[in-house]
């Protein structure tokens, strides 16, 4: 049979429009998610077979590395396009009066943030609100090829917040008026303020913070605005936190029928509608959490594995608040749940995605008492690897109510009354077994960086009474292990069972970030083969190379850096960081909205009772995916910046005083320093360094100076002094007390930084300095 002639090899130009218009079609199909695009569909495609497939792929990563194309967790598309579901912030009305939004995530190496114009369907739905200027919503969106306006349309899928006419402000008492000004708290619109007429200015005093609502504008065009409420005093740390609530327009208040809804909630019962738990009060599962945990939503136990087939291996097993039970879909709580989306944890408060009666009560596993948990039971072999898992629906008892610390001392050797007697039957076994699972976990060689996290302890006036980093414990490690265990399970079972669910997904670094490391990298002597695809165990032995020597702390930040943001999603691309490649949140239900969506998906899929998780397409999981990821970043930068204002209070009172720390970013108009003792962040400019100009050198990410070669580089420990704080902001600027490292001039000679002991400040600058901005 005579062979079929070859097909030409497609150009370039090909390859791009192909993946571009299978986009195009996956939009125009109504589908959740488009299919995967990679180099197999691509092969497929062409005919492309052999060694031609070699080519193929050195075409796409060239095509990467050009910036012609993308690669992200649905595989290869046009560069800078967005995904078919996107959660966009509508800003603005277009000369014909359409709305005009911008998507609320954008990484902005990617280029300019693209705009969508957003039509309104021509026959609105009954009940579904019209959208309007200052909404967020999930869009569905489609490229436009005409040039010159927006690059995407868009149609509302789902409207998630409206615009609301309320302002976070300081009152500033005007005596002349006896009514006074707002200054906004937010630093978007700190540019603004309103006046507040005597009529208007409720019981507000000069310098409190208050909710005011904005009022038409007044008779010479200046906003006017009503105090709301009064929240108190700027000088209490509990404004704070109330800052950032209002700010991110997270919901702090549970509505009427969310409570009427919890406290109707009756406990649960072996047996209830239809069905009957399994009786596990007698197996001594133990709550291991903070000191200053308020709920326990995960218990553990391991023992000895007595079958035949796993010699020397163990049974581990995970249980977890059965909150599905409890919170119902499409219910007030449920409802509710979802526009949380998970809980924010400040130093001073909680804002709990559900409410206590339900989180602090029903579904806290507390010492002593029957609750109801959804439990995986784990046969894990003695080189740590799984071999099988099974899930139930059960009644436990928690044996004990420790916390990381007191567990930690009781495998050190300094048990207490609690500990004591669970030493050898609970605690032992649960150490041995962790023992095994860390060599499949040093084999699977996850991303192996330790982030320390500050922690804020208040005094009981709720002022500030000292910042620490809490040591990192073997007890952490354990609970995190199996914790993971437990994730991965949930996931294979929901797979097998053929069930959709929301995946917690992590995605590799971007090319440019690789390239960016890798010329990095190369100024210190470490070789790094640009557009490669890296694994985890790369990163950590670069991490390695470079553990005790004078460049850990930079590659560190630097290697952080470089990794992309994890998220929630409906179609699995897998989790970089962990390496593994399905993984789901299973174990905090309670804060976690994803979390709840497992366990109902479990609950239908092994027919485990009520409470299973409805008929729903993959498109609508996208939905919460989408919804719930944003509300995930939403509290990360509330926490943040909440963290940041608390210290720029705590340190207003140690202006003048010197702190160690290391440079933690470097930008051409200064460098961040992080202070050693706290945490905090703060900016000294770069026109404070000195006499020299200093100039940016991205690879090696330093200010160097042009005459003496004196530089600054990330990761150096310095020492600074605090000149400046503002609370308001969260900021603190610094003045740069240390010299930097000389460096080795082009004829070899050792460059001298500027003379010891004059104030940089102080010092001459030379004419025509260019401003740093």
């Amino acid at each position: 049979m005579p062979k079929l002639p070859k097909k030409p090899f497609p150009s370039r130009e090909e390859i791009v429009a192909f993946i571009a218009r299978e986009r195009e079609e996956a939009v125009k199909s109504g589908a959740a998610q488009p299919d995967k695009i990679g180099k197999r569909e691509i092969a497929r495609a062409f005919a492309i077979r052999g060694d031609d497939k070699i080519l193929l792929k050195k075409i796409l990563k060239e095509l990467e590395l050009e910036g012609a194309v993308q690669r992200s967790r649905s595989g290869l598309h046009e560069a800078g396009a967005l995904p078919q579901i996107v959660l966009a912030d509508i800003l603005s009305r277009d000369r014909d009066g359409e709305l005009i939004a911008v998507p609320a995530e954008w990484d902005e190496a990617l280029g300019p943030t693209p705009c969508i114009i957003v039509f309104a369907p021509k026959r609105p739905r009954q009940g579904f609100p019209a959208a309007g200027i200052g909404d967020r919503a999930l869009l569905r969106v489609a490229p436009l090829r005409e040039t010159g306006g927006p690059a995407y349309s868009g149609r509302v899928v789902k409207l998630l917040s409206r615009a609301v006419k309320r302002v976070l402000g300081v009152f500033r008492e005007d005596p002349r008026t006896r009514g006074g000004r707002i200054t906004p708290v937010d630093k978007k619109q700190r540019d603004k303020e309103f006046i507040v007429s005597e009529a208007d200015r409720g019981e507000a005093r000069d310098g409190d913070l208050v909710s005011v609502e904005t009022l038409e504008r007044g008779r010479f065009g200046q906003p006017v605005a009503k105090v709301r409420e009064r929240l108190g005093s700027m000088n209490s740390e509990k404004a704070i936190s109330l800052i950032a609530i209002n700010i991110h327009s997270i919901p702090d208040l549970f509505r009427p029928e969310t409570i009427e809804a919890s406290e109707a909630a009756k406990p649960a019962r072996m047996e209830s509608e239809g069905f009957r738990r399994e009786d596990w009060r007698s197996l001594p599962l133990l709550t291991i959490d903070p000191t200053d945990a308020k709920d326990h939503d995960d218990a553990v136990h391991a023992q000895h594995d007595d079958a035949p087939d796993n010699p020397e291996g163990f049974v581990v097993t995970v249980a977890i608040a059965d909150v599905s039970y409890y919170v119902r879909p499409g219910g007030a709580l449920d409802r509710e749940a979802l526009d949380r989306g998970n809980s924010v944890y400040f130093p001073d408060r909680v804002v709990p995605m559900l409410p206590e009666r339900i989180s602090n009560d029903l579904c806290s596993l507390r010492q002593g008492e029957d609750r109801p948990a959804l439990a995986v039971r784990m046969r894990i072999g003695r080189d740590g690897h799984k071999l099988d898992h099974s899930f139930f629906r059960v009644m436990m008892r928690s044996a004990a109510k420790l916390s990381y610390q007191q567990a930690q001392d009781a495998i050190d050797g300094r048990p207490d009354e609690t500990t004591g007697p669970l030493l050898d039957s609970a605690l032992k076994p649960l150490w041995q077994a962790y023992d095994a699972v860390k060599i499949a976990r040093g084999k699977r060689s996850p991303l192996d960086l330790e982030l320390p996290e500050r922690k804020i302890l208040l005094k009981a006036d709720g002022t500030v009474d000292r910042v620490l980093t809490p040591p990192r414990l073997d007890a952490h490690k354990v609970i995190e292990e199996f914790m993971i265990l437990a994730n991965v399970a949930a996931a294979e079972t929901l797979e097998a069972e053929k069930s959709h669910l929301i995946y917690r997904a992590h995605d590799e670094p971007s090319v440019e970030k690789i390239n960016a490391l890798s010329e990095f990298l190369a100024t210190i002597g470490i070789k790094l083969a640009k557009g490669q695809v890296l694994k985890p165990m790369q990163f950590n032995e670069i991490l390695a190379k470079v553990r005790g020597t004078e460049h850990e702390n930079v590659v560190n930040e630097i290697v952080l850096r470089t990794q992309a943001q994890a998220e929630y999603v409906a179609e699995n691309y897998g989790h970089f960081g962990l390496h593994l490649r399905r993984y789901a949140h299973f174990t905090s239900p309670i804060r976690r909205y994803a979390d709840l969506i497992v366990h109902r998906a479990l609950v239908r899929a092994l027919k485990l009772g009520p409470g299973g998780l409805p008929e729903l397409s993959r498109e609508h999981l996208a939905e919460i995916a989408a919804r719930i990821s944003a509300a995930e970043r939403r509290a990360m930068a509330a926490e943040r910046e909440t963290t940041d204002r608390l210290i720029a209070t705590f340190l207003a009172d140690h202006i003048g005083a010197t702190f160690q720390g290391r440079i933690a970013g470097v930008t051409r108009a200064g460098l961040f320093v992080k202070l050693a003792e706290t945490g905090a962040d703060g900016f000294v400019p770069a026109g404070t360094l000195g006499s020299d100009y200093f100039a940016y050198d991205e690879a090696h990410h330093a200010l160097i100076g042009s005459r003496s070669g004196e530089s600054f580089q990330l990761g150096d420990a310095v020492t600074v002094k605090l000149v400046e704080a503002a609370p308001f902001a969260g900021a603190l600027r610094f003045e740069m007390q240390s010299e930097g490292k000389a460096r080795v001039g082009k004829a070899g000679a050792r460059k001298p930084g500027p003379a010891r002991g004059i104030s940089r400040t102080t010092r001459p600058k030379p004419a025509g300095r260019r401003a740093r901005k």
